[in-house]
């Protein structure tokens, strides 16, 4: 009977997507979308909620970079009267190196900021030139994160340092109508042999609940991903609105809203690592090494109580005493320095303009 032959088939059909998993919507067999994959799964359930890393309102800064193909240099002597001429704009080529025009090239992947400026000074000072500063500043570096998955534009995006998951996301154009808010997941780049680190984002808590907790700040190369929902997601249509497992921490309004002030959103700042320029890998010398303490500097005796500042129109300071053991100065006051009377110069037909002084003789 051919209803009965037609039953076998949608019988069949439907045995073979049932096999295939909940993972497509579609009759193909293979699974068309952004799926996270059993193992991104497994790893993702044993990451932590709440990774006490940088995110909004508690941004760290990055650290010290280390010069990279691609990166966009601008190189100039500090003194800009200086007869040494070289190649201002710079692009890091892919060997590593730079090239300074006459100085020839040099290889600086690898290194910082600081060491380039002390090896371009090196090779100008060998080539026959005289002493020059050299100032190096970075002004495009090659820093990516990339955004994937059920987003309108997803691919590598430039990072200036203070972007978050919501700021990634958002450049990428927001998510498709297809996403899956409870399937975002940030993973961050770690040697092949090392652990994963891949955390969960709460979209939804960021963006209805102001929620900082999983809106980490972004790193060089990381990879936020967003998945498509599964079939068993869009049969199970009444759970749109509900918290994701991931994210079910204890949300509370605040009785107060002034609660939400400014603060100061950089709280994650590492020590200064050398005496020159915060760096130990430098190996400038500072211009100058003369030790302070070898100054003989006038002592000024102050009253106990302090200075009693003047009145207006009083009395204004008149030279700078040495610094107190806190490194403030005190001023000692006396009587203003008397005026200078006009000097009238005569003209130049050698006749003196009626009460003109003569002018001083060199």
């Amino acid at each position: 009977m051919p209803s009965i032959r037609f039953l076998r088939v949608v019988t069949l059909a439907s045995m073979l997507m049932f096999t295939a998993g909940c993972s497509s919507l579609g009759l193909s067999l293979f699974p068309t979308g952004h799926y996270l994959t059993d193992e991104a799964e497994e790893v993702l359930d044993r990451s932590p909620r709440n990774a006490p890393l940088p995110r909004e309102l508690d941004q760290g800064v990055l650290h010290t970079h280390f010069l990279q193909p691609g990166d966009v240099l601008l190189i100039e002597p500090v003194d800009l009267n200086s007869e040494v001429r070289i190649p201002a704009d710079q692009r890091v080529l892919a060997d590593g190196t730079i090239d300074l025009g006459s100085f020839g090239r040099l290889v600086v992947a690898g290194m910082t900021l600081e060491s380039t400026e002390s090896l371009i000074e090196r090779t100008i000072l060998d080539a026959g030139e005289e002493r020059t500063q050299i100032n190096v500043r970075l002004l495009e570096p090659v820093h990516r994160y990339y955004i994937l998955g059920e987003v309108n534009s997803p691919g590598s995006y430039p990072l200036d340092g203070h972007e978050s998951v919501l700021d990634g996301i958002l450049a990428a154009g927001g998510m498709t109508s297809a996403a899956a808010p409870c399937r975002i997941v940030l993973a961050r780049p770690t040697q092949p042999h090392s652990c994963r680190v891949t955390l969960p984002v709460c979209y939804r808590e960021i963006t209805q609940l102001g929620d900082t907790t999983t809106n980490y700040q972004l790193q060089p190369g990381d990879r936020v991903f967003v998945a498509s929902r599964t079939w068993c997601e869009e049969f199970k249509f009444w759970q749109a609105t509900k918290t994701c497992d991931r994210c079910g921490g204890c949300q509370f309004p605040c009785s107060d809203p002034e609660v939400a002030t400014f603060v100061n959103p950089i709280t994650r700042v590492p020590p200064a690592t050398g005496s020159f320029g915060g760096h130990a890998n430098s190996d400038r010398e500072p211009e100058s090494t003369h030790d302070i303490s070898e100054v003989d500097m006038p002592k000024v005796d102050f009253p106990e109580n302090g200075i009693e500042f003047p009145e207006n129109n009083g009395p204004v300071p008149s030279r700078l005493p040495a610094a107190s053991a806190d490194g403030e100065l005190e001023f000692e006051f006396s009587e203003p320095l008397p005026r200078f009377e006009p000097l009238e110069i005569a003209p130049a037909t050698g006749e003196s303009a009626p009460g003109a002084q003569p002018a001083p003789q060199p």
